[in-house]
C-alpha cells in the first residue's frame, strides 16, 4: 500500500533527481563517463527515481525526468538524447514510423491501473460508477452536470491528459476502441493538464473536477476516489487479470539491448529489490500479473 507518507518521501528525493532532459548529451554521454539519462512516464517515474537513487552506492550516475510523458520519452530516445525511455503505454506504430532509425526495445517492469478519478464529494453525492458511455460524455463535454449521472447538482470540471501521455491512450482506448477520438471540446469547463502530480493537483482544488490518473496517485488522498468502471474496481486482482477495462503495462525502453550503464538499471528494476519498488508505489510487479 502506498501511503501519503511514503509518497511524500518519494516527492522529497526525487526533488534531486528529477531535472529537465533539455540540452543534456546524448545518449553517448553514457559511454564517456556521463550520467545515465532517463525520462518519459510520470507513472514509472517514481520507481525509476528510487532505483537511480539505490544504484548511487554502486557509483552509478542516473538523471530521472519526465518531460512530455510516455511519447516524450520515446521521442527522446528515438532522437538519442536519453538512454531509457519510461512508458506507461505500449509502443504504437506511430513512434515506429516517427523515429524509423530506432530499435526500440521495450522491457515490461509491471502494471498499472488508469482510474477515472473525481472529487469525494462528487463520489460522496452518489458517482460511484460509470460507464463508458457515459466517461465519453463526460470528457467530450456532453454532461455537464453531476446530476445527469446521479451526483449532486454541481458543474463537471473535465482535466484531460495531453496527447501523448500513457494515460490518455488508455482512456482513449476504453471509450473509443479503436476509433480515432475526437478534438477537445470547447468548453471553459475543460483543460489540458501534463504529469500525475499537476493532475492530482488540479483535481484537488477544484470542486466537480473529473480527470483520468493513475489510482495508484491516489491513495491516501482524502479529497479523491476513484469510481468503478462499469461495475469493475481497479483492484489488483482486476488488473492482473485485465478484467479491469484500464489496465496498462509499464515499460522501460532500450534503443537497441540495453549495454553497460542501462543494463545494470533496467536489471535492478527487474530483481527483487526493485520489484519491490513497484508495490512501494502501488503498482503490480511482474509475478503478480504472471509474467
Amino acid at each position: 500500500m502506498f501511503t501519503t507518507k511514503r509518497r511524500a518521501a518519494y516527492l522529497a528525493s526525487t526533488a534531486l533527481l528529477v531535472m529537465s532532459v533539455a540540452g543534456c548529451a546524448d545518449s553517448k554521454a553514457e559511454a564517456g563517463g556521463g550520467a545515465l539519462q532517463v525520462s518519459g512516464s510520470t507513472t514509472v517515474a517514481p520507481v525509476a527515481a528510487d532505483a537511480a537513487e539505490a544504484l548511487k552506492a554502486d557509483g552509478l550516475e542516473i538523471t530521472v525526468a519526465t518531460q512530455g510523458g510516455s511519447a516524450g520519452g520515446i521521442s527522446q530516445l528515438g532522437s538519442g538524447q536519453i538512454s531509457i525511455a519510461m512508458s506507461s503505454k505500449p509502443l504504437a506504430d506511430e513512434d515506429k514510423t516517427a523515429n524509423p532509425k530506432a530499435d526500440f526495445r521495450p522491457v515490461q517492469i509491471g502494471a498499472d491501473a488508469v482510474g477515472v478519478i473525481v472529487t469525494k464529494e462528487v463520489a460522496d453525492g452518489g458517482v460511484k460508477n460509470l460507464t463508458a458511455a457515459q466517461v465519453r460524455d463526460l470528457f467530450e463535454g456532453k454532461i455537464t452536470n453531476w446530476s445527469e449521472v446521479g451526483g449532486p447538482d454541481l458543474k463537471v470540471f473535465v482535466y484531460d491528459k495531453e496527447p501523448g501521455r500513457g494515460t490518455r491512450e488508455v482512456l482513449d482506448k476504453y471509450i473509443y476502441g479503436d476509433e480515432k477520438a475526437p478534438p477537445p471540446p470547447q468548453s471553459d469547463n475543460f483543460a489540458i493538464v501534463g504529469g500525475n502530480l499537476e493532475t492530482r493537483n488540479k483535481l484537488e482544488s477544484t470542486p466537480g473536477a473529473v480527470a483520468p490518473l493513475s489510482t495508484s496517485f491516489i491513495e491516501g488522498r482524502d479529497k479523491l476516489a476513484a469510481v468503478t468502471l462499469d461495475g469493475i474496481a481497479p483492484t489488483p486482482e482486476n488488473i492482473a487479470t485485465g478484467k479491469y477495462p484500464m489496465s496498462r503495462p509499464l515499460y522501460l525502453i532500450t534503443d537497441g539491448e540495453p549495454q553497460e550503464a542501462s543494463k545494470t538499471f533496467i536489471d535492478y528494476v527487474l530483481s527483487d529489490k526493485g520489484q519491490a519498488l513497484m508495490t512501494k508505489h502501488g503498482y503490480l510487479t511482474l509475478k503478480q500479473i504472471g509474467k
